[in-house]
């Protein structure tokens, strides 16, 4: 049990070299004969740049690709499980996930990896591609200068920015932990919730689970040092270094409960643990001492802290992991798609937290509403309305903020978020229907 079936690493290796990537650029207007360039090109494009030179840059959405265009980007400091690889290595990843938008949200995105790890560098260059895109997507940077690039770049870009091992993962992970709740008969402001790992992940995560009324005084975070609180040796440190673990460490366990993953699972309902894949970083012994029907979400990826038939047989009454091959896959691709569908169908100019809440409901409500039990948390990715619902709430939610250039009705929205989510998959019919994507060869 618990065996991989194929060897994904070597026909990865073997497929995307064969294939030479994964994404390309296609064109999205008719081109019949060579005159139709002098519409595309000069001498007719002219006149969509003079409308908006003259009109401001808000018209680049109308008359470019803009208004549905996200970048990936990362510096390569922090990718997957790999670590500090570079950006040319992280650049298969990006190229994933700008399929994966492509695919699940009907966004074009484009993988940019850059050579440049000091922050403000970095930043830099991310506000100057700004007019290019719709939307920006932060991708495996590494703790915690991942938290300052993005907070400063939410304040200076106006467009909507997030970083998707933050948010992302948060995002996905409670909308899951609020259907476990419900299922083990628990309010969340009385639930004790023990943090494994405080890296970009359960840094958010934690933040995300206050905006759901948590309370901090009912959650123990670890980091690799141990338990965090307010008495710590390197507190001060910490202080100086990691603003945001300092928060969580001064506000969160006010009895100062010292040790480590051990010690914060004692007494626990909830586990969330994003840290360092497993298998035993969690021991069974360790979730039988949490309390009665637990629920415990190993999302290290690509093994869990602990694998899901030893938290089960510990007692443990829902468990999830990262992964596809077990139930309940707390997937950040449930969430990016189609939150980045809602904000750039209504062109926004801002990510805010009410706009995740929004999107995380929808995932817990819809998943409720189409059969939730405890190997069914949470839907999968092959569940298109999942993403519909997701995104419309996401819009409506900036609509609703003042944040969104665009003011659609409820009808128009549904449509338009509707065939743009279902448009990539007709398109991967037809192009592998016509031979112009070449089928999967023997691996």
């Amino acid at each position: 049990m618990g065996q991989v079936k194929k060897d994904w690493f070597a026909i990865a290796e073997k497929l995307h070299k064969y294939y030479g990537g994964k994404i390309e650029v296609a064109p999205k207007c008719p081109i019949t004969s060579l005159d139709d360039f002098s519409i595309w090109y000069t001498p007719g494009v002219a006149e969509p740049c003079r409308r908006i030179k003259a009109g401001g840059e808000d018209l680049s959405f109308d008359y470019t690709w803009r208004w549905n265009s996200a970048a990936v980007i990362s510096d390569g400091t922090r990718v997957l499980g790999l670590g500090k690889i570079g950006p040319a290595a992280g650049l298969p990843v990006m190229e994933g996930k700008a399929l994966l938008f492509k695919y699940l949200g009907g966004v074009d995105a484009v993988p940019l990896v850059v050579r440049e790890t000091d922050p403000d560098k970095f930043i830099y260059i991310v506000k100057a591609v700004e007019p290019t895109y719709g939307a920006i997507n932060l991708e495996d940077i590494e703790s915690p200068k991942c938290f300052y690039i993005l907070e400063k770049l939410q304040e200076i870009l106006d467009i909507p920015v997030w970083h998707d091992d933050q948010q992302g993962t948060a995002l996905v992970t409670i909308a899951a932990l609020v259907n476990a709740l419900k299922l083990t008969g628990r309010k969340i402001e009385h639930t004790r919730i023990a943090l494994i790992g405080a890296g970009a992940a359960n840094v958010c995560t934690y933040r995300y689970l206050k905006v759901f009324n948590a309370r901090p005084e009912n959650m123990v975070v670890v980091d690799s040092k141990g338990i965090l609180h307010r008495e710590r040796e390197d507190i001060e440190e910490m202080r100086k270094s990691n603003p945001w673990k300092y928060q969580i460490a001064v506000e969160s366990n006010p009895e100062c409960v010292k040790g480590g993953i051990r010690e914060a699972l004692k007494g626990a309902d909830v586990v969330i643990a994003a840290s360092t894949p497993g298998p035993g970083v969690i021991k069974k012994e360790w979730v039988a001492e949490m309390n009665k029907d637990p629920i415990v979400f190993a999302e290290a990826n690509p093994i869990p802290e602990i694998w899901p038939w030893e938290a089960k047989e510990a007692g443990a009454r829902i468990v999830a992991t990262g992964r596809s091959d077990f139930p309940n896959q707390i997937n950040n691709s449930l969430g990016f798609p189609a939150v980045f569908r809602g904000v750039l169908t209504v062109r926004a100019r801002k990510m805010v937290d009410e706009m995740f809440y929004a999107a995380a409901v929808a995932i817990a409500k819809y998943t409720e509403e189409t059969g939730m039990h405890e190997e069914r948390i949470i839907g999968t990715m092959e569940e298109t309305e999942l993403y519909v619902r997701e995104a419309m709430a996401v819009a409506e939610k900036a609509m609703e903020l003042g944040l969104a250039r665009r003011r659609l009705s409820r009808s128009e929205l549904e449509y338009e978020i509707r065939e743009l989510i279902e448009r990539p998959k007709k398109q991967m019919r037809a192009l592998l229907g016509s031979g112009l994507i070449a089928p999967m060869p023997p691996v």
